[in-house]
C-alpha cells in the first residue's frame, strides 16, 4: 500500500529512538546500555552501506528486501510494502542537494537510511564526549565512505557534500593518519604490520575524495603518504622488449620498478586471496581472453639482462604486492588522469600500473577489476586493441549478475579503489557500443539505465528524435515527479516550459532547470534574466564547473563587470587550466586599469593558449604598463611569429627603445663621472619573472580587487611615472639582454619588408650599438620609405620625412667628423638642398626651418673643409 509521510517518518526515525535513553549515563549501568544500543545503531548504519554498496558497486546482484529492516505492521493489519514509495522518497533525499541521479541505482533507501544511522551516532558520539562512546573514532571513516559513495552516484559534484566530506576527512587523517594515532587507539589488539595499512588505507581514501574533486595536488599529496606508509616506492623505466606477438626486434617498454620493504602486514594477510572460481580454476574467467582479439600482447614480454627472453617474466614478477600496495599503484592512474590531458600518450604512460597488476599472481576480485576497466579504456582508443577491449568490457558486465566470487572477496578493499558503480560501469559499456557502431544495443542499455541524454543522443544518430520524445513522455506518465525527465524533454524538444515544470516538481531546487533556463535567456540575449539564474543555480550547487564561467560571461554582456570578475575568477578556483577564464580576468583588469593583476592573469591564460597571437599583444601591452620589458618583447616576438609577422605595434618597440636609451645614456653619464653602478651593488630583479606565483593567489583571494594584489605591492600605479621609475632600474645586464632581444625583433620585421617607422627605430637600436655606418644605412631607409609623389602634399607625412633626413644627416656629420671624410658631408648636402627645394608648401613649419637651418650648417662644415684643403 501507500506510505504515508507520517508512515515514512516513523520508519526512518524507529532505529533511531533506541538511541534514546531513559538515564544520562551518569551510572554504570546506563552507560553500558547506551554503548550496546550506539554499537547496534552502528552496526545497522555501516551494514545498510554495505548491502547498498553490494548491490550498486560490488555486486553480485541478489534480491534485497524493499527496506533496510523490519517494522511494525500498520494500524491495518498490514505488512508496509510501499517499494515504488520508499525508491521516491528515497530518490529525493539524495537528489536535495541539487543534482539528479548518475543512472538508475537500487535499493536507494538503503544508502539513505544507513546515512540517518551513521550521521545519529555521530551527532551523539559527540554528545557523550567524556563517556565511553568517546572511543569510537572509525564512525567518521564509515561516514565518510557514505558521504563519498552518495557523490559517486550523482551526475555532478555537490557542494554542500563537499563541505561534509572535507570535515570527515580531518577528522580521519587527525585519528587514523599517522602511525602513531592508530597504534595508540588501538594498542595490543593490532597484528604486526596492521598499523601501517590503517595508515595507507586512510591516506589512499582520502586521495580518492580528493581526485572525485579534481584535487590534483591534495591527490598528490596523499598518495605520497600512502605509498610511504605501506612501505613501497615505486619508479617508472624504460626495459627493452616485444609489444606484439610478431615484433622480431626489442624495444623500449615503460616498466613499473616497486621497491618495496619488507612485508608491512608481517604475518597476518588481510583476507585470503581467493583461489578458484566456480568451475575451479585457478585463474578468474573474467581475466582469461583469447589471444586471438590482437596481436598486441597483454603485457610485454621483456628481455632478460642476460640477453635471453622469458614469456613469463612479466612486470613485476619480482615483487609480491600487498592488497594495499597494488591498490596505491592503481590509484597512480587516476593521478596521471587529473594532469588535464586526455591524449594517446596519457595512457601509454598509465600503462605500466596497469601491467604491474596484471603481473601479479595473487589479486583481490575489486582491485582486478579496475585494473580490467582501465585497460578497456586504454585499449579502446586503439585500433589494434579495441575489440579485445570491447570483450573484456563485456565479461566485467556480465560478472556483475554471476554469484562468484561471493560478496565477502569482492568487498575487500573495496574502499580503498575507485571502481566505477554499476551504472557507471554499463553507462560506459553503452558509450563503447556507440562507438563500435552498435547504436541498438546501446539504446537498450540507456534506456534500462534511464539515462536519457545518452538515449536521446542514439536517437538523434538514427535521425529518430520523434522517439526519443515519446519515450520520455511515456516514462513521465509513471513518473511525473522526477525533474530529470522534464528536463531531458526540455532538451530534446527547446521548449522553456519543460524546465519550468521541472523546477515546479523539485520545489525549485533543480539546479540543471535553472541553468538550462540561463542559457537559453543568454541565448536570446537576455543577459541580465541569465545572470539571475546562473546565480541561483550556482547557490544550490556552487561546484558545477561551466557554471561560474557561464555566469562571468552573462555578467560581462549585462554590464555587470564586478560579477564578471567574481564568476570568472570562481572558474579558474575550481579549474586553474581554464585559459579562457584567464584571459577574461586580465581582460577585466585591463579595463579596470590594473595591469598587475592583469599581467599575471595573462601569464596564466598564456599556459594555455599559446597559439593565440590576441593574447600575447594585450600580454605585452600589461607588460610594458608595469615595466617588465623582457617579458613584452618575448610576447612581441610571439605575435609575429603567430602572425606570419604581419601584427607589428611600432609604439611598444618605441617605449622599449625609448627605455634603453635613457638607461644606456644614464649609464653612459655615471660611467663619465665616475660613478657608474657595480652590477655587484645595484639592486637585482628578475625582469623575465617579476611576479611571483603567490601573486595568483592574491588575485584569487581579493574579493575587493584593491590595488594591493601582490606581498610587498604598494598602491598599484600604471602611469608613466610608474613605469620610468622601474626603467631607470636597468643595470648593464638587463640592456645588454633587452637590445638582444630587440635588435632580433627588429631584424626579423625588416627581413620581411618594414616600414618607416621600423627602420627608424631599427637605425636607433643600431645607434645605441655604436655602428653609425648601418644606422646611416636604416635612415637612409626610412627616408625612402616616406618619398613618393604624396609627400609633398601631406603635412604630417614631410613632417616625418623632414624629421628622419636630419637624423640622417646628423649621422652623417657624426662619421664625416670622426673619419675626416667629406663625402657624407656632400651627401648630407645635396639632401638638404633637394628636400628644401622641393618643400616649397611647408615652409611656415618648424620642421622646413631645422632643415633649412641644418642645411645651412652642413654647407659651412663643407666650406670649412674646403678652406682647411
Amino acid at each position: 500500500m501507500f506510505l504515508r509521510n507520517n508512515e515514512k517518518k516513523s520508519a526512518s526515525e524507529t532505529w533511531l529512538s533506541f538511541l534514546d535513553s531513559e538515564g544520562d549515563g551518569e551510572d554504570s549501568g546506563n552507560e553500558f546500555e547506551a554503548e550496546f544500543r550506539f554499537a547496534v545503531v552502528l552496526c545497522l548504519g555501516v551494514a545498510a552501506l554495505l548491502a547498498f554498496m553490494q548491490q550498486n558497486v560490488t555486486g553480485p546482484v541478489v534480491v534485497f528486501s524493499r527496506f533496510p529492516l523490519s517494522f511494525p505492521q500498520s494500524k491495518m493489519g498490514q505488512a508496509i510494502n510501499g517499494g515504488g514509495m520508499w525508491d521516491i522518497w528515497a530518490r529525493s533525499q539524495l537528489m536535495s542537494v541539487g543534482c539528479g541521479l548518475l543512472g538508475k541505482f537500487t535499493h536507494l533507501q538503503y544508502i539513505v537510511y544507513g546515512k540517518i544511522l551513521l550521521s545519529k551516532a555521530k551527532d551523539l558520539s559527540i554528545q557523550w564526549r567524556d563517556s565511553c562512546l568517546s572511543g569510537t573514532r572509525s564512525i567518521s571513516w564509515w561516514l565518510c565512505r557514505l558521504i563519498l559513495l552518495q557523490q559517486r552516484i550523482l551526475d555532478e559534484l555537490s557542494s554542500s557534500l563537499y563541505d561534509l566530506l572535507q570535515v570527515c576527512k580531518k577528522e580521519i587523517l587527525n585519528q587514523f593518519g599517522e602511525l602513531d594515532y592508530v597504534i595508540n587507539y588501538w594498542g595490543s589488539l593490532l597484528y604486526e604490520g596492521e598499523a601501517a595499512a590503517i595508515v595507507s588505507m586512510a591516506q589512499l581514501e582520502a586521495g580518492i575524495l580528493e581526485y572525485k574533486y579534481a584535487r590534483v595536488d591534495s591527490l598528490r599529496l596523499h598518495l605520497e603518504r600512502a605509498e610511504e606508509a605501506c612501505g613501497m616506492h615505486h619508479s617508472v623505466t624504460g626495459v627493452l622488449g616485444f609489444r606484439t606477438i610478431h615484433q622480431v626486434d626489442p624495444t623500449a617498454q615503460l616498466v613499473l620498478v616497486p621497491n618495496t620493504k619488507n612485508q608491512v602486514n608481517g604475518g597476518r594477510q588481510l583476507a585470503k586471496f581467493p583461489q578458484t572460481t566456480s568451475d575451479g580454476s585457478s585463474e578468474d574467467k573474467m581475466n582469461t581472453l583469447p589471444q586471438e582479439c590482437s596481436d598486441v600482447l597483454i603485457k610485454p614480454r621483456l628481455v632478460e639482462s642476460r640477453g635471453q627472453t622469458d614469456g613469463n617474466s612479466g612486470i613485476g614478477n619480482d615483487a609480491k604486492l600487498t592488497a594495499i600496495q597494488q591498490a596505491v599503484i592503481l590509484a597512480q592512474c587516476l593521478h596521471l588522469q587529473t594532469r588535464g590531458r586526455n591524449d594517446e600518450l596519457s595512457k601509454w604512460e598509465m600503462a605500466p600500473y596497469i601491467e604491474a597488476i596484471d603481473s601479479q599472481h595473487q589479486s583481490f576480485y575489486i582491485i582486478r577489476c579496475l585494473s580490467n576497466i582501465l585497460r578497456v579504456r586504454w585499449e579502446s582508443s586503439r585500433s589494434h586493441t579495441k575489440e579485445r577491449a570491447f570483450l573484456m568490457m563485456d565479461k566485467l558486465v556480465e560478472a556483475i549478475k554471476e554469484n562468484l566470487p561471493m560478496v565477502a572477496q569482492r568487498i575487500q578493499v573495496s574502499f580503498a579503489v575507485y571502481l566505477p558503480t554499476i551504472p557507471a560501469l554499463r553507462k560506459e559499456y553503452g558509450e563503447l557500443l556507440v562507438s563500435c557502431g552498435m547504436i541498438g544495443e546501446a539504446l537498450k542499455t540507456f534506456e534500462d539505465l534511464e539515462l536519457w541524454d545518452n538515449l536521446i543522443f542514439c536517437y538523434r544518430l538514427l535521425d529518430k528524435k520523434a522517439a526519443a520524445v515519446d519515450l520520455i513522455k511515456a516514462r513521465l506518465v509513471d513518473m511525473p515527479t522526477d525533474p530529470r525527465l522534464w528536463c531531458s524533454l526540455g532538451d530534446v524538444t527547446n521548449n522553456d516550459a519543460y524546465y519550468e515544470k521541472a523546477l515546479e516538481v523539485s520545489d525549485n531546487k533543480s539546479a540543471r532547470a535553472k541553468r538550462s533556463l540561463a542559457r537559453s535567456a543568454y541565448n536570446r540575449g537576455d543577459y541580465e534574466t541569465s545572470k539571475i539564474l546562473w546565480e541561483s543555480a550556482l547557490a544550490i550547487n556552487s561546484l558545477f564547473q561551466d557554471g561560474w564561467f557561464a555566469l562571468g560571461a552573462a555578467a560581462l554582456k549585462a554590464g555587470d563587470y564586478e560579477k564578471a570578475l567574481d564568476g570568472f575568477t570562481h572558474a579558474v578556483q575550481l579549474d586553474p587550466e581554464n585559459g579562457e577564464a584567464w584571459n577574461n580576468i586580465a581582460f577585466l583588469h585591463m579595463r579596470n586599469k590594473k595591469s598587475k593583476p592583469a599581467f599575471i592573469a595573462f601569464k596564466e591564460a598564456l599556459k594555455f593558449r599559446r597559439n593565440t597571437w590576441q593574447l600575447w599583444e594585450n600580454y605585452s601591452h600589461v607588460a610594458i604598463d608595469i615595466g617588465n620589458f623582457t617579458q613584452a618583447l618575448e610576447a612581441i616576438k610571439q605575435v609575429l611569429d603567430l602572425s606570419n609577422n604581419k601584427r607589428v605595434d611600432v609604439e611598444l618597440l618605441d617605449v622599449v627603445m625609448r627605455a634603453i636609451e635613457e638607461n644606456a645614456s644614464e649609464t653612459a653619464d655615471s660611467a663619465a663621472y665616475g660613478t657608474g653602478r657595480n652590477d655587484e651593488h645595484t639592486p637585482q630583479r628578475d625582469s623575465s619573472n617579476s611576479m611571483t606565483d603567490s601573486c595568483v593567489v592574491s588575485i584569487l583571494s581579493s574579493k575587493k580587487h584593491d590595488t594591493k594584489t601582490c606581498p610587498g605591492d604598494s598602491m598599484i600605479d600604471t602611469s608613466e611615472e610608474s613605469a620610468h621609475s622601474e626603467q631607470s632600474l636597468l643595470n648593464p645586464r638587463e640592456i645588454d639582454l633587452l637590445m638582444n632581444m630587440l635588435g632580433g625583433i627588429l631584424a626579423q620585421i625588416v627581413k620581411n619588408g618594414g616600414v618607416a617607422d621600423i627602420w627608424g627605430l631599427y637605425a636607433r637600436w643600431h645607434k645605441i650599438k655604436g655602428d653609425l655606418l648601418m644606422c646611416s644605412e636604416a635612415l637612409l631607409k626610412e627616408v625612402r620609405s616616406y618619398q613618393g609623389s604624396d609627400l609633398w602634399h601631406d603635412q604630417d607625412r614631410f613632417k616625418k620625412f623632414a624629421h628622419a633626413s636630419l637624423q640622417l644627416c646628423k649621422v652623417y656629420m657624426e662619421i664625416a667628423s670622426s673619419s675626416g671624410s667629406r663625402r657624407e658631408l656632400t651627401m648630407a648636402e645635396m639632401h638638404l638642398r633637394n628636400s628644401v627645394k622641393q618643400a616649397v608648401k611647408f615652409t611656415d613649419t618648424e620642421e622646413f626651418q631645422n632643415l633649412q637651418a641644418y642645411h645651412e650648417e652642413v654647407k659651412r662644415r663643407l666650406s670649412v673643409i674646403s678652406d682647411g684643403a
